[in-house]
């Protein structure tokens, strides 16, 4: 049995880092090894299993309140530990010397923030909070875990940390929740949702400022609008300061069937109910959501530069953006979506059940394997 402390603002399995770092902590329980969760939020699933939770204030719901005490609390679980106990920290969470996941590199990317100047003096503060702390705890790492190859680039470049302390561990999947769409399951999902038959593009993610390129797809969209043979829908999943402006805006100029649907955690049929994903952040270390895309068998269209356009193959090419700051570009890049048939769809199939074959278990399994060396 191992003695694990693993330092992280929320174990849950609602996507993105979140979901990572729950699939780590359920695979160490199972295997019956002791695990102490240090964070803000942990699923009732890894209680139920036997976790011990150290649960650490998030004053007024804020990140930047919380971070601190996550910190303070994360220190004196490491120091209390046991020896031999394995403590994992996300990224610059916590300082304790041993293990560090990077999920997002802050170095790497700086987005301005939007909205009132007081969201964006408080943008600022955080981002400088993150990024001072993990200048201190990224040297000082025995081991770092990276979500990609990107990932690993942007900490040499940043911090010139030796390649032999740095790990690649690739994100797994629920290939149950995720799995390829039936023509049944698509009709059910649209009707739930009161679409028609419309071929639907989708977009998933937080509207709080331009990291996932929101603002380049609106442009491409007003591009597309203007050819009256485009006959292609587009949901937007994802809540954020500029959700009222930018449905404003859609309303304003008329767009072509746009839909706004809010923060939706419920992302598997909303993309049954999609036929192509769009996806071009200007920083994105990895993009489970795209990776879970795929494993529903649903084209998708994403930065050339994403960790995840690691997974693609060369016969996937025409999916990946050379430049997100062109909306010609991400425009030219749905037409021929539109326009590609069955040969695109095999393989995307080729591709997704690749990604399916990928637990999260299995993601784990290989985390504690390198850890290990």
């Amino acid at each position: 049995m191992t003695r694990w402390t693993l330092i992280s603002g929320d174990f849950t399995p609602l996507g993105g880092m979140d979901r990572a770092n729950h699939a780590l902590a359920s695979f160490l329980l199972r295997q019956g090894d002791e695990v102490t969760l240090v964070t803000h939020r942990a699923w009732a699933d890894l209680r139920a299993g036997g976790a011990r939770v150290v649960e650490v204030r998030r004053p007024l719901g804020s990140h930047l309140l919380g971070a601190p005490l996550l910190a303070a609390a994360g220190q004196r679980e490491a120091r209390k530990a046991a020896p031999g106990t394995r403590v994992v920290a996300n990224g610059g969470n916590t300082d304790t010397g041993d293990i560090v996941w990077v999920h997002y590199l802050h170095a790497a990317h700086r987005s301005p923030a939007v909205g009132t100047w007081l969201r964006r003096a408080r943008v600022a503060r955080a981002n400088a909070l993150y990024l001072a702390r993990e200048r201190a705890v990224l040297p000082r790492a025995r081991v770092v875990i990276c979500n990609s190859r990107r990932t690993a680039r942007d900490i040499q470049i940043a911090y010139n940390l030796p390649i032999d302390r740095l790990h690649v561990v690739y994100y797994g999947s629920d290939p149950a929740t995720f799995s390829p769409i039936t023509a049944e399951q698509r009709a059910l999902a649209r009707r739930a949702l009161g679409w028609g038959s419309q071929r639907v593009a989708l977009f998933v993610g937080a509207l709080g400022d331009h990291r996932k390129g929101f603002d380049r797809l609106f442009e491409a969209w007003r591009i597309l609008s203007r050819d009256a043979s485009w006959d292609v829908g587009l949901a937007v999943a994802g809540a954020g300061a500029e959700l009222g402006g930018w449905q404003a805006r859609a309303a304003r100029e008329g767009l072509k069937d746009v839909r706004f649907l809010g923060f939706r955690e419920d992302i598997a049929p909303v993309m049954a109910a999609s036929d192509v994903l769009v996806h071009p952040a200007r920083y994105e270390p990895y993009g489970l959501g795209v990776h879970e895309a795929l494993c529903r068998g649903i084209p998708a269209i994403v930065a050339r530069d994403a960790g995840v356009a690691e997974m693609y193959p060369p016969d996937l090419r025409t999916l990946l953006i050379e430049d997100v700051e062109s909306a010609e570009e991400i425009a030219e890049r749905l037409k021929n979506w539109r326009t590609a048939g069955p040969v695109l769809e095999s393989r995307v199939a080729t591709l997704s059940s690749k990604l399916r074959a990928r637990t999260w278990d299995e993601m784990a399994s290989e985390f504690v394997e390198r850890i290990s060396r």
